[in-house]
């Protein structure tokens, strides 16, 4: 019986990822319900499950210390990445910030070619196509793509760049993917914190009574640690063993699911053309691992009409 390759799991790991992060929208916005506002529920939602896996940190510690230079930077790029992607949100419209962001696979796919060599095949382009055709589609783009125009337009921007550079130096790197999902929750707290305390320090606002934060803590525990921290290790377990323009189509997924569940659980629509556009994601983030499947239960051989390498 074969054995699936470390690539394969990896892209099966980012496809999970995508699908948790298409949830998070859920617990962020019952957090905004609970009186926890503007930067706040990113606040929540990287310190808790920082302080939860602190034991694991301290753990793996002495190596973490010790590691090469790369190591580190790569983490503050992970590190900042994400908070830029949270905090564009506060700038510019949901709609600008996904497309934006989202455009990681070009960038992921060209960072490939020119640092490690690696050809954007005809199945690539594909995926490329149709992810990006099927995000616009459920957007209702039909003047194309949309170019930055304000702040936080091209926070997003910024973000998704940094993202495929984060993920090309954690295929680079030759450290454990542990150790990277561990520097990554690390610096995602730390970020958060950080970006508190500037957004509340040089504005009107005061932070909430500490009570706010106690209330949420019993339900917010248990989807840390089922939801956001087993993410949390399959987004960084993709990057460091794929070519980031595949990790970054995987993890589309997220739209799909976030307009889906988004539809079911508020009063945004779901037609066809949102269906359209979430299938059009699906079938671009499912191209690879499905040929995958066939080649390792036929053999490569059997399956050449799927190899459009």
């Amino acid at each position: 019986m074969r054995r699936f390759s470390t690539q394969t799991l990896a892209k099966f790991a980012s496809l999970y990822a995508g699908l948790a992060y298409g949830l998070y929208w859920i617990p962020l916005r019952a957090l905004e319900q609970a009186g926890l506002r503007e930067v706040l529920p990113a606040l929540v939602f990287n310190v808790i499950p920082m302080i939860l896996i602190l034991p694991l940190i301290a753990w793996r510690w002495s190596y973490i210390r010790r590691a090469p230079p790369h190591f580190h930077v790569t983490g503050i790029v992970v590190g900042l990445s994400l908070v830029a992607y949270t905090n564009a949100f506060i700038f510019t419209d949901v709609v600008r910030v996904l497309i934006l962001f989202y455009l990681t696979p070009i960038w992921g796919f060209l960072l490939a070619r020119m640092f490690l060599g690696d050809r954007i095949t005809p199945i690539r382009w594909i995926s490329i196509l149709l992810g990006i055709g099927g995000m616009l589609t459920i957007f209702g783009i039909d003047a194309g793509l949309p170019l930055p125009d304000n702040v936080g337009d091209w926070i997003a921007l910024a973000a998704g760049v940094l993202w495929a550079i984060a993920s090309l130096m954690m295929l680079m790197g030759k450290e454990s993917p542990v150790d990277y999902a561990l520097w990554f929750f690390l610096w995602n707290g730390i970020a958060a914190i950080a970006v508190t305390l500037y957004f509340f320090g040089y504005g009107d606002d005061s932070l909430p009574q500490l009570s706010l934060f106690v209330d949420v803590l019993p339900w917010m525990i248990p989807i840390a640690l089922i939801l956001v921290i087993p993410a949390g290790f399959a987004v960084i377990y993709g990057p460091t063993q794929l070519n980031p323009g595949i990790a970054g189509i995987l993890f589309m997924v997220e739209i799909g699911v976030g307009t889906i569940t988004a539809s079911l659980m508020t009063d945004e629509p779901f037609g066809a053309r949102e269906l359209l556009g979430v299938l059009m994601i699906t079938l671009a983030a499912l191209i690879e691992p499905l040929r995958d499947l066939v080649q390792h239960r036929f053999g490569r051989g059997e399956s050449e009409f799927l190899d459009l390498d």
